[in-house]
């Protein structure tokens, strides 16, 4: 039996995106080899999902104080399942449309902030589609993606929960402990400190008026209240690797770089049809193009932990606890597509050497008990749209797993109710890396074709490592 206080007190962040300006939600997108039995599912929800105490709680206001208050959950009322013709012309755009319409519709207030979509219907990469709907306020979206697969087994072992990879520490063994190691403490501790000092400065300026050069891009006001659209692309994982492995880096600066090439592809080819001319080259120089990412600061959760809270009953960390970074993308087209992901990991590498995830998000508490929920979100929705879109990572499991015995084929998560028109995800999955762009089509009409343009560069990078012979002797793991 579960056992948990029958009200509790809304975290600052979760009552952050309760603020009419930044009312956020995920959504996550799961096709499955086979049809879905809606009673299989409803059956394994009761067991699982509705025992976890955020999704059994409703929220509750009372003046200026939100609770969560435990409830009685009726599965019948969160799982819909809408009588489709499965004779359809055309599946795909179906989805697609579905998906977007039901982002325009508020979650009932008087139960549990979530739902479950399931769309019988048969695509290109799917059977069916399972399409999740979760308030932003009810976890992270690393945390609530563990959650999820807290909630699949192994499809080879259907008593085994998924394995999610652990990212290894790079270098081989402990450094020398000599005055070398001493220099370079010294220096990283010093690089730590200005990098923390010219992030805060960074962010302060783009919360007054530092805003991204203009670009077809970014959004207009009002985009946190437009309905948005959902596509995605499955990219070959191994590809990625061999480029991780050959330029000893991470898969998210391999990611970061491919995303790079795209903007800077899509862009120019952009700017050419605005402009009317075929030059080399039709972007204007310095763009300034960046993307805020959520930053989860609380330690991560075993799904093995998360399992036991739904089982049991036991406690484990729960909640919104996410600071901000702003990523600056360089938009430029290389002659050399390594040097894509050549910057990307500088990038990186220096923002991993900043407090700036963790600075933003004790001001942004401080800010929310002094001033309140209201202007906290205000401050945040001015930061986002001075920059051009949103960008995150999530590792997923490296084995096949199944939802209550239907086995997946893809997990497609995203989110929305933010002020920008651009969202990119990346989300692994067994041999999988599955790029979610979620768009404002009055901005981005053609989100389909920023897609083919990630497809496209990573096979562009790919293929200059394969003609320099750079991937001999390299191993895809």
């Amino acid at each position: 039996m579960v056992s948990y206080k029958a009200e509790v007190p809304l975290s600052p962040a979760a009552q952050l995106f309760h603020a009419p300006s930044f009312n956020c939600y995920i959504i996550t997108i799961v096709g499955c080899k086979t049809r879905v039995n809606p009673s299989v599912i409803k059956e394994g929800l009761k067991k699982t999902l509705i025992k976890h105490p955020r999704f059994s709680s409703k929220l509750v206001t009372e003046g200026r104080k939100m609770k969560w208050s435990q409830t009685i959950v009726n599965v019948e009322n969160h799982v819909i399942v809408p009588d489709i013709d499965s004779e359809m012309e055309n599946p795909e755009q179906f989805v697609e449309d579905y998906i977007s319409h039901i982002t325009t519709q508020p979650l009932d207030l008087s139960k549990p902030l979530w739902e479950l979509h399931i769309l019988n219907v048969k695509t290109s990469e799917a059977e069916a589609i399972g399409v999740f709907r979760i308030h932003h306020s009810i976890g992270d979206g690393a945390s609530l993606i563990s959650l999820l697969l807290a909630c699949t087994r192994k499809t080879s072992d259907p008593e085994a929960l998924p394995s999610v990879p652990v990212q290894k520490n790079e270098g081989s063994g402990a450094p020398e402990r000599g005055i070398w190691w001493l220099f370079l403490a010294i220096w990283s501790g010093i690089m730590l400190i200005w990098n923390s000092v010219v992030d805060l400065i960074m962010f302060s300026a783009t919360t007054l008026f530092l805003e991204d050069t203009r670009n077809p891009l970014k959004g207009v006001p009002g985009d946190e209240n437009a309905p948005k659209l959902f596509v995605h692309r499955i990219l070959n994982l191994d590809d990625i690797k061999l480029v991780k492995n050959a330029m000893n880096m991470t898969i998210n600066d391999v990611i970061l770089g491919v995303t790079q090439a795209a903007l800077s592809r899509y862009l120019n080819r952009i700017n050419s049809e605005t402009d009317g001319e075929h030059k080399s080259s039709n972007l204007p120089k310095n763009i300034r193009l960046r993307a805020s990412v959520l930053v989860n600061l609380r330690p991560t959760t075993g799904i093995q932990v998360l399992a036991d809270m739904m089982e049991k009953g036991s406690k484990g960390g729960w909640g919104n606890r996410i600071g901000y970074v702003l990523l600056p993308f360089k938009i430029g087209l290389q002659n050399d597509p390594l040097e894509y992901v050549r910057g990307a990991k500088a990038t990186i590498d220096r923002k991993k050497l900043s407090l700036e995830a963790l600075c933003t998000f004790s001001t942004a508490k401080l800010v929310l008990k002094a001033f309140g929920y209201r202007v906290a979100a205000a401050t945040a929705v001015r930061v986002l749209s001075n920059t051009t879109m949103a960008f995150s990572n999530v590792v997923g499991p490296s084995e096949e797993i199944s939802f209550y015995g239907h086995p997946i084929t893809y997990i497609a998560p995203s989110v929305y109710g933010h002020p920008q028109a651009l969202t990119i995800h990346f989300q692994s999955y067994v041999n999988k890396m599955i790029v979610v762009v979620a768009v404002d089509p009055n901005v981005i009409p053609n989100p389909h074709q920023f897609c083919e343009d990630i497809d496209e560069s990573l096979n562009i990078i790919k293929k200059a490592f394969i003609e320099r012979g750079l991937t001999n002797h390299i191993d895809v793991v």
